[in-house]
């Protein structure tokens, strides 16, 4: 026979195709199966397995074959309706052999196994030595590329695990997890990530405002910044530092939060708004407020934190007893209440703005409805 090639370590094996026998005429066909792997162990997911009586041609061209079934994608074939005899059994890929079994058998009603293990003693010696080292520092390259995918697969199994155990409260199940997963690779500012918001659901949050800083900084240092991961890790830093009792920081954290991801921008600013609403400096928080509405004009929650943080404002009318609202207050209530009517807030709104002069949120209410 012709030399032929191996398939993923691209090499050619001679074997003598001395000893074939021509298939036996009989009656009940017979079928065939078997699994296809080449020199380097691998399983094989194309090709062919061809049989054959035809003895006179050396020639993957001209030789004719009886039967042809496809290797699947596990590296499986199976045939059957095969008329019983003795058949000489090629894998072929590309219309070229790659290996062969000679005196194959097919029994009348039986089904006949033949796997074809090139990594078998008989097929590697028929290599050259050239050959042979391909295959070698083929073998070695795909066992760097084995130990890396499996390091992959074992940083991924602990990130799924450590999320799982964060919906469950698990959060000191959840550092375990992500504590190793740093270890054994520092550079990955995803891991960091994770491993500050389960040390963030704990509570501990100096612990998680240096995880969440890191994953910032691996992210930046990237070749490509992921703005997602930025995003997320400023918007929890801003949590963590607002733990850790450090409001100013906070609020930098959140900005960095919204430059780094601007298609979330009216999320982080809206966090920056509550912090603020709730360390009592409403007057920034209704600035931070207008920066969220800015960012996503559809975020009712950012119009309620901003009447919020004007109704301080309101004054008392001593012969109505209504309120007359402050500029951008009656406003925000109204948008509030379009955007979010059976929001959470929109019972307490509704209660808001009843107490309002009714002339001034008619008024308002008729204004609005001109500018449509």
């Amino acid at each position: 026979m012709k030399s032929r090639i191996l398939t993923v370590a691209a090499v050619a094996a001679l074997l003598s195709p001395a000893g074939m026998a021509f298939a036996q005429d009989q009656a009940q066909p017979g079928s065939i199966h078997g699994h296809v792997q080449n020199a380097a162990g691998q399983t094989q997911n194309t090709g062919d397995i061809k049989l054959t009586t035809d003895r006179s041609s050396t020639d993957d061209k001209t030789r004719k074959y009886d039967y042809s079934f496809p290797v699947d994608a596990e590296g499986n074939y199976k045939g059957s309706g095969i008329k019983p005899g003795k058949y000489v059994v090629f894998y072929i890929v590309n219309g070229k052999s790659v290996d062969y079994f000679n005196d194959v058998e097919i029994k009348p009603g039986a089904d006949t196994l033949q796997d074809d293990d090139m990594s078998r003693e008989e097929f590697l010696k028929s290599m050259t030595p050239e050959q042979r080292k391909q295959l070698e520092d083929y073998k070695k390259q795909n066992a760097a590329a084995v130990a890396a995918n499996k390091a992959v697969a074992n940083l991924n199994a602990l990130l799924s695990g450590a999320r799982d155990d964060e919906k469950a409260g698990k959060y000191d199940d959840a550092i375990a997890k992500m504590q190793q997963a740093t270890t054994q690779k520092p550079d990955e500012a995803l891991l960091w990530l994770e491993l500050g918001n389960a040390q963030l659901g704990a509570k501990k949050f100096d612990d998680a405002a240096t995880s969440l800083q890191k994953a910032a900084d691996l992210n930046a240092a990237s070749k490509k910044p992921n703005p997602s991961i930025a995003g997320s890790a400023y918007n929890n830093l801003g949590q963590a530092l607002i733990g850790a009792k450090k409001p100013t920081d906070a609020l930098a954290a959140y900005d960095k939060a919204a430059a780094a991801e601007p298609t979330k921008a009216g999320v982080y600013y809206y966090n920056e708004a509550a912090v603020l609403y709730n360390a009592g400096n409403h007057e920034q928080a209704a600035q931070a407020a207008d920066k969220a509405i800015t960012a996503d004009p559809t975020k009712a929650d950012a119009y309620y934190i901003k009447g919020q943080s004007l109704i301080d404002k309101a004054a008392l009318d001593p012969k109505t007893q209504k309120m007359t609202a402050p500029d951008g207050c009656l406003e925000s209530y109204l948008k509030y209440l379009e955007l979010a009517p059976n929001g959470s807030h929109a019972a307490d709104v509704q209660g808001i703005v009843s107490a309002f002069d009714e002339k001034q949120v008619s008024a308002f209410k008729a204004a609005r409805g001109k500018k449509k």
